[in-house]
């Protein structure tokens, strides 16, 4: 991710994406995987919205299940732009020395 880029690991028999991070293939254990690249296109399966005390703004949580089958954990654009069911895309964002998921409408 720190390069910009969101990746997946991907089962090289069964071609199938996996997440978080493992050593083997869950349910069949197959260590042969690869590191891909993942479209970053997604829907959202639930969302809550957290508010800090002031003066930081609130901001909203998202899992999102991507088009590659995994689900993932990720930061909203907006509190008030998003909705469980819709469409969204990824993209990397900076903040100081961190490098956040960032989902915003497709």
């Amino acid at each position: 991710m720190a390069d910009g880029e969101l990746r997946l690991q991907r089962a090289r028999a069964s071609g199938r994406c996996f997440f978080p991070p493992r050593i083997a293939e869950p349910g069949t254990g197959d260590r042969e995987w690869e590191w891909v690249a993942a479209t970053g296109e997604g829907t959202i399966y639930s969302m809550t919205v957290i508010h800090p005390r002031p003066p930081a703004k609130a901001y909203t949580v998202l899992l999102v299940d991507l088009a590659e089958g995994v689900r993932i954990m990720g930061r909203g654009v907006g509190p008030n732009e998003l909705g469980i069911g819709m469409a969204v895309r990824a993209r990397i964002d900076r903040d100081g020395d961190e490098h956040l998921l960032v989902f915003e409408p497709a």
